[in-house]
């Protein structure tokens, strides 16, 4: 579970540690910070998917104002300000960063070498230049892939067994967003298979 990702990378980043205070040698508690960069909007940090999430960490112990501070950022469907985003995440600096989706997954990577990052939603990370390989990641980036390029023709081939007698489908995508863009490309490979073909780009 991605969740379990996210505090098994927050113990490794450093969120146990304890920092010395200015004089004496007297120790502090660190309270890590967490990092959440999304290219979705802010009022989304009061709905369910949030929601989930911060029950999530409180049943493992993490508990959002009291051992854990949590950096909303939110690219507003604005993908152009991911990089500024994770770059303000990076400054602060926080201890681990979890980016929804690919786009805001690549802003953090280029963004820090260092910080750990969560990467949850994205698609096919390989292809997306996120990691080398499945079996050898590497870098500062983890988490679990979603398998949405290759489910993008499999529901174009269910559409036709449903109906048999569609030829022509339309398709749409946001062009900033490299994920959709190979979504796209799946739909249609699978269209010519299937010996039907999507409306050009842009075409409703």
């Amino acid at each position: 579970m991605w969740l379990r990702s996210v505090v098994g990378m927050m113990t490794l980043a450093r969120t146990i540690l304890v920092v010395p205070l200015a004089s004496g040698g007297q120790q502090r508690a660190h309270i890590p910070r967490l990092g959440f960069l999304s290219d979705g909007s802010p009022v989304a940090e009061g709905g369910p998917n949030v929601k989930a999430f911060r029950q999530g960490l409180r049943e493992l112990g993490w508990v959002e104002g009291q051992n854990l501070v949590i950096e909303y950022r939110w690219a507003a469907g604005r993908l152009e300000r991911l990089p500024e985003l994770a770059g303000d995440l990076v400054r602060l600096p926080v201890d681990i960063i979890v980016a929804t989706r690919t786009p805001a997954s690549r802003a953090a990577k280029n963004a820090t070498t260092t910080i750990p990052i969560v990467s949850i939603g994205r698609s096919d990370p390989v292809v997306t230049g996120l990691v080398a390989s499945l079996a050898r990641p590497g870098g500062n980036l983890a988490g679990p892939a979603s398998q949405a390029r290759d489910l993008s023709g499999k529901r174009l081939e269910f559409l036709k067994e449903a109906v048999p007698t569609v030829s022509r489908v339309a398709v749409m995508w946001n062009v900033a967003n490299t994920v959709m863009a190979l979504m796209a490309e799946e739909v249609q490979g699978t269209a010519k298979a299937l010996g039907d073909h999507p409306a050009p780009p842009g075409c409703a």
